[in-house]
């Protein structure tokens, strides 16, 4: 966790928040709450536990059960037990930290004297049948969700309000703490909010599971990844592939299978001007790439492209397109130009599944080794060679001084004349040097979109043929 805040208290009090508390079987005085809100001690923490004097915080997100509950949850640890972390985001979690910490504690007991689950004012749901097993009561009336940053479009408020809430996600307390930032409808890199036109074919949303089981859920503009280098292709030490790396948790996205849905998307579009739109940031994505099935979908996307501008019907560009069924089931005539074809491996009679895994991981361990490698050295490499050739200039540029300094205290002709060629010839040779160093900065965009020339002249590397 980057960084922590000490809960605010709110007043629990049925008279202040207007609801009328209820009690659960354990004699726990229950009231529902506002999303964000936090306070210490009972009901929703423990309290004098495991020392009397220990305060225990909760905190809620905004996100809620169709039963009316908060499915973000928190609980922090008490000042004197804080250490390498200090919050939990699931009731797991908490177990863990209390069978290992306190081995002696009968689990549910501790559980027993807070409750878990807190109920929400935003949002109409049976949340006494809910938490009937803890025999609470409730005459509270609850309210609607809105989105923090009042987008009526949101996907998290159209997901509650059926009932079918979003994928529980993990605790952020950097971008999602920020006034006016929603984690389901807010680009993290621009914080503006994500369009959900054709598909959504222009935003990514990270389905990286972090800890305790929960997903990051972050999402960014694909043209903001892009521009950040933060998708795509991508070299030096992030080394992407026609992926998405998430700012917010590091976690990689492929993006070919995304590219294969704009492909999809397209087929279904009468409008010329959006079709180009969504096939350049399908080429954006892809060009560059080493992967196989990525080179082949880039031709295929830059014959599209290519036959839009020469005023080819819709239908005829995309009559033809070949595409790999995502549920594993038959897939559309002529799938073999983004599918390589390979004969099935032959099982011999002494096949051993467990074994086999094991090779399988091993070579995955190697392959993943020898790429974390391949990375390092290209950086190393681009940097060692960028820092030569900038010192060279600098060096250069000393020279110029010098020798200017030389025509500044000569008065012959013969001499001024010698001086003069020698300063514009050195002028020139720093006009080419830096024009030099720019063309070795391209390979910021990674080894992978970078001219061969470049990379053998300036780098020595021989670049693979595709």
């Amino acid at each position: 966790m980057s960084s922590y805040e000490d809960p605010v208290v709110v007043d629990s009090s049925a008279e202040c928040n207007g609801d009328t508390p209820s009690t659960n079987k354990n004699g726990l005085h229950l009231y529902p709450v506002s999303a964000n809100d936090s306070g210490e001690g009972l009901p929703y923490a423990p309290a004098d536990w495991p020392n009397p004097g220990d305060k225990w915080a909760w905190k809620v997100g905004k996100r809620i059960a169709s039963a009316g509950y908060f499915l973000d949850r928190y609980l922090y640890l008490p000042n004197r037990l804080r250490g390498k972390r200090s919050v939990f985001a699931s009731r797991l979690s908490v177990e863990q930290y209390v069978r290992s910490e306190f081995p002696s504690t009968d689990i549910n007991e501790f559980f027993a004297s807070f409750s878990w689950k807190i109920p929400s004012k935003l949002l109409k749901g049976n949340w006494y049948a809910e938490l009937t097993s803890s025999g609470m009561k409730s005459d509270s009336h609850l309210g609607t969700i809105s989105c923090k940053a009042g987008n009526s479009l949101c996907a998290s408020a159209s997901l509650i309000e059926a009932g079918n809430p979003s994928p529980e996600t993990m605790f952020c307390d950097i971008c999602c703490s920020e006034p006016g930032f929603c984690r389901d409808c807010c680009c993290i890199l621009c914080c503006k909010t994500i369009s959900s036109a054709y598909g959504g074919y222009s935003y990514i949303r990270c389905e990286a599971t972090a800890d305790d089981g929960y997903i990051c859920g972050h999402i960014a503009h694909i043209d903001c990844a892009l521009r950040a280098y933060m998708a795509g292709t991508v070299g030096g030490s992030i080394g992407l592939d026609a992926e998405y790396c998430c700012r917010r948790c590091d976690s990689r996205t492929e993006l070919v299978s995304h590219v294969m849905k704009l492909l999809k998307i397209c087929g279904s579009i009468d409008s010329r001007d959006d079709i180009e739109k969504i096939l350049n940031v399908g080429f954006c994505i892809l060009r560059g790439s080493r992967k196989t099935n990525a080179k082949q979908l880039l031709r295929h996307i830059k014959s599209a492209m290519a036959k839009l501008q020469k005023g080819a019907c819709i239908g005829d560009v995309f009559k033809e397109v070949e595409f790999m069924d995502a549920n594993g089931g038959t897939p559309h005539h002529g799938e073999s130009i983004l599918r390589e074809r390979s004969s099935p491996p032959k099982m011999t009679s002494n096949f051993d599944h467990r074994v086999e895994s094991l090779k399988l991981e091993d070579e995955i361990d190697q392959t993943l080794q020898a790429l974390r490698k391949s990375q390092n050295f290209e950086y190393r490499l681009a940097e060692e060679r960028l820092l030569v050739q900038k010192n060279y200039i600098m060096n250069l540029y000393e020279q110029l001084d010098k020798e200017r300094s030389d025509l500044s205290s000569h008065t012959t002709m013969v001499e001024t004349d010698t001086l003069v060629d020698a300063v514009l010839q050195r002028v020139d040779q720093i006009k080419r040097e830096v024009l030099k160093l720019k063309d070795m900065k391209q390979v910021q965009n990674g080894f992978g979109s970078t001219s061969k020339t470049i990379l053998k002249d300036y780098f020595g590397l021989e670049a693979e043929s595709s």
